[in-house]
């Protein structure tokens, strides 16, 4: 595991990329019992506007289970772990042409979640994640129903690990590809990049961050991980998002 260490300084220059659950809020049971903070959204926005901006979310969420969370704060975004994505003009990038194989998917693993205590399915629509947090025993059973649903919707699909989560959604679409997406496009191209994650589906845009000459920041523990930085956890992000923007509002009055 990477030590802890004090995030860079603040760098108006910079393009920023951030994870949601577990970097930017603490996770909950449901995914849906998770929302935004008035301060959050205002301390994102302040930093969306210092950074010309080139502020994306890049999440295993939905677009649209992110801007239910976010509320009227509709930043660029990149959603289901980079397999849509909305760029800074408001445009929406997905892939079509699975909704028959992700049906005969969703069946077999609804059966199973309806039938064990404590699994929750959730239906993003292009992706399905089967969360076993409440159930933690059931982890290999879990893994074994998941790999049955991945042979049902065919060898493009495969299984995306998360912390005490399993995912399944078209191959060829990654965080990593999402970064590399926003970079290509004004207002985040030609800068220097930044992303902060905690979780295993993060480590492809680590990857890509510090192929380029960023900065990786890693939330949490981590055995391994491709991240150059570790912190502790949200409260540390939050603190180092309005500290250094408080600092840089001063510098520039």
């Amino acid at each position: 595991m990477i030590p802890p260490a004090a995030l860079p300084a603040w760098d108006p220059h910079r393009a920023l990329f951030l994870d949601v659950d577990g970097t930017l809020l603490d996770i909950r049971d449901h995914p849906d019992e998770v929302r935004a903070t008035p301060s959050l959204l205002q301390l994102l926005e302040s930093a969306q506007q210092s950074l010309d901006g080139a502020l994306a979310l890049v999440s295993g969420r939905s677009i649209a289970s992110l801007d239910e969370v976010f509320g009227e704060l509709r930043l660029p975004a990149a959603g289901l772990h980079g397999l849509e994505r909305r760029d800074a003009r408001g445009r929406l990038h997905r892939p079509r042409g699975y909704a028959a194989r992700i049906a005969v998917a969703r069946d077999e693993l609804l059966a199973f979640a309806q039938s064990a205590t404590g699994v929750l399915l959730e239906d993003k629509g292009a992706a399905l994640a089967l969360h076993y947090r409440n159930a933690p025993a059931l982890a290999e059973q879990c893994r074994q129903c998941m790999e049955h649903a991945r042979s049902l919707a065919g060898e493009d699909f495969h299984v995306q690990h998360g912390k005490m989560v399993l995912e399944l959604k078209p191959s060829g679409h990654d965080k990593g590809t999402a970064i590399r997406a926003f970079m290509e496009e004004a207002p985040f191209r030609g800068r220097p990049p930044m992303f902060v994650g905690d979780d295993l589906t993060d480590e492809d845009g680590f990857k890509v961050v510090n192929a380029s000459q960023g900065i990786s920041v890693r939330v949490g523990a981590a055995a391994q991980t491709a991240a150059a930085i570790g912190v502790a956890g949200v409260p540390e992000v939050l603190d180092w998002l309005r500290l250094s923007l408080e600092k840089n509002n001063a510098r520039q009055a």
